[in-house]
């Protein structure tokens, strides 16, 4: 499977009998899977299908779900309220005779509430089978284009994310080779700093000195830092090659990154090797910002 985004927009418009319908998808960044369902009434129903279907097609992401249904037949058919027609033009007959009220017009009479309404157009079961077997239809059409431009959006971010671990391995070469690891260099300067500090005060146990030198310079070793650089860039190259939903692994996986650069940071000993951990992080920020966006 390819690596794709968690963010996308699809859309499909249908027609079944009288009935016109609307499917719209919506997908950005999210920690889990969450489905946001807007149906209109009387299509409550397909929640379970649509949820099932879109689980098994999507891993990460927040997702709005419209659906939106338009009649397509004749003018709506009006039905007036006998009963109620008649209590009012007695009610008015009364007024009027008792010289509280005028004649009333039609139209004033038909505006009332109740009197007239839309007549409901029953549908018969056949017909109701076949157009939810027909949004269905069309959700799943809907769906696969709002995988495919997941999987668009994803083809792009792995270019980038190739990029920025291309960069992470250079600079971790770039370390390794900085003169200032060699051994050495090491020991040239752990024995001027031994030698200012005799110099400066003669009372100090030149031995222990140079043991708490070679503590310094242990601990100033990072060769386990470059290692572990060098594991997590091949780790994260296996993620992206095999695809699918491998965003919390590469998520995972940057925070590792992180850890790296800043001991390297912390251990540095001369400008030089400083200067590549701080573009280390610089670097590494950007591959997990990206890294934010993978399903």
């Amino acid at each position: 499977m390819p690596v794709a985004s968690m963010t996308g927009f699809a859309r499909f418009e249908g027609d079944i009998g009288d009935t016109a319908f609307v499917w719209e998808l919506r997908s950005v960044n999210g920690k889990g899977l969450e489905l946001r369902l807007r149906l209109p009434q009387g299509m409550e129903s397909l929640e379970v299908d649509i949820r099932r279907m879109a689980g098994a097609r999507l891993s990460r992401g927040n997702v709005q779900i419209n659906l939106a249904l338009r009649r397509t037949d004749d003018a709506p058919v009006f039905t007036v309220n006998e009963a109620m027609l008649s209590q009012v033009l007695e009610l008015s007959d009364r007024l009027i005779t008792g010289g509280h009220a005028v004649a009333p017009t039609a139209d004033g009479i038909l505006g009332v509430k109740g009197i007239i309404d839309v007549a409901e157009t029953l549908v018969d079961p056949v017909h109701q089978r076949e157009r939810r077997e027909a949004v269905l239809e069309g959700f799943a059409v809907a769906l696969s284009r709002l995988c495919a431009m997941r999987e668009e959006e994803g083809a792009i971010l792995r270019g980038l994310l190739d990029e920025r671990l291309e960069e992470v391995a250079a600079l971790a070469a770039a370390a390794e080779r900085d003169p200032a690891r060699t051994l050495e260099a090491i020991r040239r300067r752990l024995s001027d700093q031994v030698a200012l500090l005799l110099e400066a005060s003669p009372r100090l146990d030149e031995q222990r000195l140079h043991q708490e030198a070679a503590i310094l310079a242990a601990k100033a070793d990072i060769r386990e830092e470059l290692d572990r650089l060098s594991a997590h860039v091949v780790a994260a190259r296996e993620l992206l090659a095999a695809g699918g939903p491998v965003g919390r692994r590469l998520d995972f996986l940057s925070q590792e990154f992180n850890r790296e650069s800043n001991t390297l940071c912390a251990k540095s000993n001369a400008s030089s090797l400083t200067a590549v951990g701080l573009e280390l992080k610089v670097v590494v920020d950007q591959f997990r910002e990206q890294v934010q966006n993978v399903e």
